[in-house]
């Protein structure tokens, strides 16, 4: 499949896709085509393939590759889609590369959290949800000073929620309109301070995209 071929075909992607979506070609052990969307992952062209990563994946498999990629290599978490397929008569891969809270089949939106306090479930609202955590093998959501139990995984959860929700660590997703400041700690990581006085952590791998879709 010639470069000019590869174009043709991202254009034509670029109809279907989402303007954030990135889409590369692999082949071996490096990028051979790099297109960037509005949330560029800054791979170039003779970049090597991350382990790990959807493309290294793709060639292992031989197959389709579909999942999300938190600790990603690239700067970046990022939900990627790869293809098998054939670039100048070699094995390549074709990736997509999607915001992480981005999957193209979403479920449906939740419009409430239904959690436990004590021994009763209540339902809430999310626009009343501060932020969401995963601790000690359970998922909670926090509302008014009350910290609820849910059902839901954190990963579920992040698919699911309104793009008020974002999240900045393996184990935190926030409402971003409950944050009342953003700072750096001593370890010049982001810190987020929230409006009822709680101190979340921003990973390393989320900086760059919080920074990019806060505008900061």
């Amino acid at each position: 499949m010639e470069k000019g071929l590869v174009e043709q075909i991202s254009r034509i992607m670029g109809d279907w896709l989402p303007k954030e979506a990135s889409i590369a070609v692999a082949i071996e052990n490096s990028y051979v085509y790099f297109k960037a969307g509005e949330l560029d992952l800054r791979i170039q062209e003779g970049d090597p393939v991350p382990a790990g990563s959807v493309a290294e994946m793709t060639f292992k498999k031989k197959g389709k590759v579909e999942r999300l990629v938190e600790n990603s290599p690239l700067g970046f978490p990022y939900y990627g889609i790869g293809y098998p397929v054939e670039y100048a008569g070699q094995a390549a891969a074709l990736v997509v590369m999607l915001p992480p809270n981005h999957i193209l089949a979403k479920k449906p939106q939740l419009r409430f959290l239904t959690g436990k306090l004590e021994e009763n479930w209540r339902p809430v609202p999310l626009e009343r949800v501060t932020h969401i955590e995963s601790s000690q093998k359970k998922t909670w959501f926090y509302s008014e000073e009350e910290a609820y139990s849910t059902i839901y995984t954190l990963k579920e959860l992040r698919h699911q929620l309104p793009d008020y929700f974002l999240p900045v660590h393996r184990s935190f997703i926030v409402n971003i309109n409950y944050i009342e400041g953003i700072a750096r700690d001593l370890s010049s990581n982001y810190v987020l301070t929230m409006k009822d006085g709680s101190l979340l952590p921003v990973s390393q791998n989320y900086a760059g995209s919080i920074r990019e879709l806060l505008g900061f």
